[in-house]
């Protein structure tokens, strides 16, 4: 039977095109969306832009988005969608369109079909030419195909659904995750809250290990007795590895016995290469993983799982640092600076990366959550004329704090139960989206029904 499919333009209301012409963009005040906020179908408010009250009204002058629209982009990149969810007040910025689904049409099946390998070939395909375009123009995406399924379109939605519900969750509980990982290196580490109780209870005669527990714990001293025997006396040990005094530093007042070293004392710092990628000799057969800043680009947990790309032997052969181990933190050192990842197998990298190895005096995953806390002065020691690098030699003599081994030690073990969790969920993520990306051309093209078995699937 052949796949039933409609033009865009007839499942549509409206398809209106963006204003041709740059918004006004301010601090704060209405938000415009911008290409880069929409990615893999979804809308990504994480780094928002705005504009004033009287250019957005200009933008939606001729329609205002409202719940259930669909955002498409007509280039630089081409093809990337989202829908507008309920709630948000905003205007289209440049190089958009917007697609307001018909009252019989699910916009979520619409989103999904839009994203179809079946769709997305003729988005970027140019009948008249054909070549590969560019951009697309609303004459020609009003007339792209979309299959069609009847009542079937908002159970086939439903799954898909289900399957992007549960990579949404899973990315919410990585981010709660690394905020409390974050929360432990910056209380203890950075503003020394555990230090400076003590400090404040010596000074006040007050119990030192009962103040540092209450810092540590987040706990009122009062509530500590009612924790288990055990429970206790693990808080009392840690709360005793924090020393009740401050001592001056190159980085200003730091806990006595801390030391300020730099970090090239501390960890090994590598860099890597790229082989030549007209040498099929370098890439084929590919068995070594090879990893680019672009790898890192899309990660929503500093979890890197896999690579776009792998070497061969020979290639491998060709990087002088040759295949670093698993849990190695790389960190992107151009374009832009400050990717960070932890690596789950061994991999080689390119030049667009400062990796740090483990076995230092300082392991890589207080060194992941060090780098966050210091962005701005790693940065701060890039140069370079066409885009900023920060360099292995600019790197390697900054100061980083060593607190004592026995506190380090206490970090990571408090602290690699999460990254676990988070591995957990990014390999679940990672499979549940295959799954999804495997059953949506199947489910749009007729080639799988969900009647064979497909309504089971959820969140």
């Amino acid at each position: 039977m052949p796949l039933k499919t409609e033009p865009l333009a007839s499942l549509c209301e409206a398809v209106v095109d963006c204003p041709h012409s740059t918004p006004v963009w301010t601090e704060s005040g209405f938000l415009v969306l911008r290409n880069q906020n929409i990615k893999d179908g979804k809308l990504d408010l994480s780094d928002p832009s705005f504009t004033d009250e009287e250019h957005f009204k200009q933008r939606i002058r001729r329609m205002a988005p409202r719940a259930g629209d669909i955002v498409i982009t007509r280039e630089a990149p081409m093809g990337e969608v989202c829908k507008i969810p309920e709630g948000l007040t905003c205007c289209l910025g440049q190089r958009q369109v917007l697609l307001r689904p018909k009252p019989d049409v699910d916009p979520d099946y619409l989103l999904y079909a839009l994203q179809s390998p079946f769709v997305q070939n003729q988005i970027r395909w140019n009948e008249g030419t054909g070549s590969t375009v560019s951009n697309i123009r609303i004459p020609v995406l009003e007339k792209i195909d979309i299959p069609r399924h009847g009542d079937a379109e908002p159970d086939i939605a439903a799954v898909l659904g289900s399957l992007d519900a549960k990579i949404d969750l899973n990315r919410r509980i990585n981010q709660t995750l690394e905020a409390m990982a974050q929360a432990i290196f910056k209380s203890w580490f950075v503003d020394f809250e555990p230090v400076k109780a003590k400090v404040a209870a010596k000074e006040g005669g007050r119990d030192q290990l009962r103040v540092a527990m209450s810092a540590i714990s987040g706990k009122p001293d009062a509530t500590l007795d009612a924790l288990s025997r055990r429970q206790f006396d693990q808080l009392a040990a840690t709360a005793m590895l924090f020393p009740d005094e401050m001592d001056e530093s190159e980085l200003g007042k730091v806990p006595k016995g801390w030391k300020v070293k730099k970090i090239d004392d501390l960890v090994e710092t590598v860099g890597g290469a790229t082989p030549d990628t007209k040498n099929p000799n370098y890439w084929e057969p590919p068995e070594f993983a090879w990893t680019t800043p672009k790898d890192l680009s899309g990660l929503r947990s500093p979890i890197l799982l896999k690579t776009e790309r792998k070497l061969s032997k020979k290639g491998l052969e060709k990087i002088s640092s040759g295949l670093l181990p698993e849990g190695t933190l790389i960190m992107s050192s151009r374009a832009p600076i400050g990717y960070l990842a932890l690596t789950q197998m061994p991999v080689a990298i390119n030049q667009g990366y400062i990796a740090m190895l483990p076995g230092g005096e300082i392991p890589p995953l207080y060194l992941l959550f060090w780098c966050k806390e210091s962005m701005d002065a790693i940065k701060g020691n890039a140069n370079g004329s066409t885009f900023l690098e920060i360099s292995k030699k600019a790197f390697r003599p900054l100061p980083l704090l060593q607190p004592m081994p026995e506190l380090v030690l206490e970090f990571s073990r408090r602290v690699k139960p999460l990254i676990s969790r988070m591995v957990v969920s990014e390999r679940e993520s990672a499979e549940l989206t295959a799954l999804r990306d495997a059953l949506l051309p199947k489910l749009l093209s007729s080639e799988l029904s969900l009647t064979d078995g497909m309504t089971g699937v959820e969140a």
